[in-house]
């Protein structure tokens, strides 16, 4: 299973989970652009992370809720690597209170971003996914999507919402032999989670029936099977990494 001459698109790439997705695409060979809004340090870092695992890589800066960021985005993966084959929508963002005290902004800021901001990439990159031979649009929601979470309507909701475009897309793309898929990981060991009370961290863990949270890498191997050949014949589909969370 090799990337080799594929090129991949990472939004939100420059840690966590996106870091982790784009390193490994990298270990298959990927030409990788490690997509970022503020971090560039981090972002230089995972670039190089991901030439270091066998691929190559740029880092490239791009606000993705602002449409004309990312299609200089675009203008840049397309100078630098060409086509894109592969494009993961990964980039997300949290503001968490309780509906009853939630402010338009807490809401319209989480949508622009996890939903509105993987519309603005998709539309940048759709004609390359639909041309390319195997192209793949891989949409990382969440567990949350699935079952809500107290304090979370507005990522519940757009997490959700990355459920309804990845099967309307998969429709879309089905006659030109591309796919799209989503990745639904649970509770993941990164920055966010690390951060978190262990008293908290223990209740939550009470509800996962595997007793542990997820590993980056654990995610990221399902979203590199879905980049690959492999997983030509899987489209429209909602693959959960939760450890039986939602069972």
């Amino acid at each position: 299973m090799t990337f080799t001459d594929r090129t991949c698109v990472v939004t939100g790439a420059s840690r966590g989970i996106g870091r982790g997705i784009a390193e490994e695409l990298g270990s298959q060979g990927a030409n990788v652009v490690v997509n970022y809004h503020y971090s560039t340090d981090a972002a230089e870092e995972a670039a190089a992370a991901v030439e270091e695992a066998g691929g190559d890589a740029i880092a490239v800066q791009a606000d993705v809720t602002d449409r004309d960021d990312v299609a200089t985005m675009a203008e840049r993966t397309h100078e630098t690597f060409g086509p894109v084959d592969v494009l993961v929508n990964n980039a997300g963002i949290t503001q968490d209170t309780k509906f009853e005290s939630m402010s338009r902004d807490d809401w319209d800021r989480v949508i622009d971003v996890n939903l509105s901001g993987a519309f603005n990439t998709t539309k940048a990159f759709f004609s390359d996914v639909k041309s390319a031979e195997d192209g793949r649009l891989i949409n990382i929601s969440s567990v949350i999507g699935k079952q809500g979470n107290y304090g979370q309507a507005n990522y519940a909701a757009a997490k959700s919402g990355l459920f309804g475009l990845t099967r309307s897309l998969a429709l879309e793309l089905a006659s030109h032999e591309s796919t799209a898929n989503v990745v639904a990981p649970g509770y993941t060991k990164t920055d966010m989670i690390e951060g978190v009370r262990e008293d908290i961290k223990d209740r939550i863990r009470e509800g996962i029936p595997l007793d542990r949270f997820a590993e980056i890498e654990e995610i990221a191997c399902v979203v590199r099977f879905l980049a690959s050949e492999d997983a030509s014949y899987v489209t429209g589909e909602v693959i959960d990494v939760n450890g039986a969370m939602d069972l």
